[in-house]
């Protein structure tokens, strides 16, 4: 029977990323050497090459690409049995992989991750920002612990926790005079309206906000081809346009409040949660999460009698 060890799975998985041996070995804290030697003593054991070492950067084989996804899964497997050794522990120890999408990332973390840092020393965390279906495809290769994301999704194999909610604003800079304290959706000029591109959930929610058709088209000639809203805020500006934003969004301190306006009610709201497997098994560290979430947002945000939440997709 062929023994595989932890090591040689993690020289793989360190491999099959960076296509580089000299990188790999170096995130590995081995030597080159040693994380050669290792990779080729498990291809004599299976009896098949795992990578074409002639090519640069260095692929996996036909045969490699078969193996992959199960050694992301052994090596999560790895780092959930480390999990529970640890979770006997009175103190928080641990990595939380973490994804979340680029219309949260820049808004959310700053507002918990220092506090959390300063009370949980022992706890580490390893944050991607990625779209949503990035993060599903992650979850499901054990890449990532968790992700922080619009819901809700259709999507069995995961479970999804709210968070919490958050209005959508128009951003108009074009004005000049006061608008009604109330934009209706009617109102909004959708010839002069910046989205993101097609890939984020959030362009999808404008849509459906301003119940635009799948054909439409901005009339402007400069197409934003960008995940990011404090990009996306910098060309409003500049080409005196306007758009929509969630509530986290605006308080950012390039947004200039005189341009912020609440829609009309039922206020147009996302849902934003946590969404993780259904065998995830660092709960402790999940629920720190949630709270210290919980916590940050509860001063900014206020809730609507009169809401209605826009899905993603």
């Amino acid at each position: 029977m062929t023994s595989i060890s932890y090591n040689q799975i993690k020289y793989v998985i360190a491999l099959e990323k960076s296509g580089n041996f000299s990188e790999a070995a170096e995130k590995c804290f081995v030597t080159q050497s040693t994380m050669s030697t290792m990779i080729k003593r498990l291809e004599d054991q299976v009896g098949f090459k795992i990578f074409a070492r002639e090519k640069k950067p260095v692929r996996l084989t036909s045969e490699g690409m078969k193996l992959i996804n199960q050694f992301k899964i052994l090596d999560n497997e790895y780092e959930k049995l480390f999990e529970l050794f640890e979770a006997t522990k009175d103190e928080f120890h641990g990595t939380l992989k973490i994804g979340i999408i680029p219309t949260l990332a820049p808004f959310l973390l700053p507002l918990f991750l220092d506090k959390i840092n300063v009370k949980f020393p022992n706890l580490n965390l390893e944050i991607n920002e990625i779209t949503t279906h990035e993060i599903q495809s992650k979850l499901k290769l054990r890449e990532i612990d968790l992700g922080l994301i619009s819901i809700p999704i259709d999507d069995k194999e995961l479970n999804q926790q709210s968070l919490f909610k958050e209005e959508f604003l128009v951003y108009d800079t074009r004005a000049k005079i006061r608008q009604p304290k109330r934009y209706r959706i009617n109102d909004i000029d959708i010839s002069n309206l910046w989205l993101l591109e097609e890939s984020h959930c959030i362009t999808s929610q404008i849509g459906k906000i301003c119940q635009l058709k799948k054909d439409w088209k901005s009339m402007s000639n400069v197409k934003l081809m960008s995940g990011s809203i404090l990009s996306l805020l910098e060309l409003v500006k500049l080409k005196k346009g306007i758009t929509l934003l969630p509530k986290l969004a605006t308080l950012n301190s390039i947004v200039e409040q005189e341009w912020v306006y609440p829609l009309e009610r039922p206020v147009p709201v996302r849902e934003v949660g946590i969404v993780t497997l259904k065998s995830f098994l660092k709960k402790k560290l999940y629920h720190i999460l949630i709270e210290e979430i919980m916590d940050a947002v509860a001063p900014v945000l206020s809730q609507h009698e009169l809401e209605r939440i826009v899905e993603p997709f």
